[in-house]
């Protein structure tokens, strides 16, 4: 979408009187005339993936690492996405690892980067595939392991009702595609249960 055909906020807040009319309520009811503000307002929040730049957030990197090349991984990464099929969360946690090539980067920056894919419209095999791809592309490690555990509430709230089921994806690159370090990794993450 292009910035000229991005609705206007007003635009927004009228689609939100819509949809509440079409669900049927009154949007001009007192309870409910806030509504269409704060909808927009968390939306901006809850999708602000879409205006953040990956090379921005992983442009910073340490080159003295003390010749370092053994696992990064930061595991249990909390995120909240939407279901691009029903705009309906998914709630998981991403554990991440990489094997530095020349250089690290910081462990925030992790979190940052699962943030810029989770704040998007989703489906939970595209994100941990951009995850990985992009630290790879970025910062150009060894190798990259993602895996996502994710709670589906298109799947718990509604449709079949499988309150608990979790969804799992993995993605690997580099070193992390041989067997022994897949195998690593996953004994670490497992470790951490």
């Amino acid at each position: 979408m292009t910035t000229s055909s991005k609705p206007s906020r007003e635009e927004a807040k009228e689609a939100v009187r819509v949809l509440l009319r079409f669900i049927g309520d009154d949007p001009n009811r007192e309870g409910l005339l806030q509504t269409p503000d704060r909808v927009v307002d968390s939306y901006g929040e809850m999708f602000c993936g879409y205006s953040q730049d990956v090379a921005t957030i992983l442009d910073a990197k340490f080159y003295d690492t003390g010749s370092f090349k053994d696992f990064v991984l930061l595991r249990s990464i909390r995120f909240t996405s939407f279901c691009e099929h029903h705009l309906l969360p998914i709630i998981g946690y991403v554990d991440i690892a990489y094997i530095p090539n020349d250089c690290v980067i910081g462990i925030s920056k992790l979190a940052r980067l699962v943030n810029i894919f989770a704040k998007r419209l989703q489906i939970q095999e595209k994100m941990t595939v951009q995850i990985a791809e992009n630290l790879q592309r970025h910062i150009n490690p060894l190798g990259v392991a993602v895996k996502i555990s994710a709670s589906h509430s298109c799947m718990t709230i509604r449709g079949v009702l499988q309150e608990g089921s979790m969804m799992d994806t993995m993605h690997y690159t580099g070193v992390f595609a041989e067997s022994s370090y897949r195998q690593e990794f996953l004994n670490l993450i497992a470790k951490a249960v």
